[in-house]
């Protein structure tokens, strides 16, 4: 009876040492499929990497408002920019000499080409009534943008062309959705890898 336990033990021993040796040697052995990541020699083609990142208004705003500070786009007259369930813009509207507070407030939408158009929405200057169209060219001449934001008063929009933004490293960005209502706001950053 001890030789059969001994001899159903090493028998047993033996198909796992043999069980053990096989996955080691695949597991070592190469790959006949090619290797996934950065290969200098695939010859892709492939300017780019992209990264795919969501962020809510909140950390939005600050991005915002952090960009617009380091880079000097607060001029003569200062505004400001908050996303909420819209893009409002506000500022001082000067009006015989005098400043105003204004709030223009805006719908964004993301384009397939990833750029953005922001339409107007409303607009609050005082009590005063004002053409849209009017406070739009203001806002043109007056207030200090970006170069990739183009204000159209004509349209009521502001298009903002994220790819013509200038990032470190010459990042270029693209919207990819900006719902505000549901706070589904997402972006591709491309990083150039050549």
């Amino acid at each position: 009876m001890k030789n059969r336990w001994r001899l159903a033990f090493f028998f047993l021993l033996g198909i796992v040492t043999l069980l053990l040796i096989t996955i080691f040697i695949m597991v070592s052995a190469p790959s006949d499929q090619p290797q996934k990541g950065f290969d200098s020699s695939s010859g892709s083609g492939e300017k780019h990497v992209s990264f795919d990142v969501s962020t809510n208004k909140a950390d939005l705003n600050k991005i915002i408002h952090h960009y617009l500070v380091t880079e000097g786009f607060t001029g003569p007259i200062d505004y400001e920019v908050l996303v909420k369930d819209q893009v409002e813009l506000y500022g001082t509207f000067p009006v015989f000499g005098q400043n105003l507070e204004m709030m223009l407030t805006f719908e964004p939408k993301a384009l397939e080409n990833g750029d953005l158009v922001l339409r107007q929405e409303s607009i609050s200057i005082g009590t005063l009534n004002l053409p849209v169209s009017y406070v739009m060219k203001v806002i043109q001449s007056n207030y200090k943008l970006p170069d990739w934001v183009s204000i159209q008063p004509n349209e009521k929009t502001i298009y903002v062309s994220l790819q013509e933004m200038e990032l470190k490293s010459d990042i270029k960005i693209r919207a990819n959705s900006f719902d505000l209502k549901r706070d589904d706001i997402s972006f591709t950053l491309l990083v150039p890898v050549d």
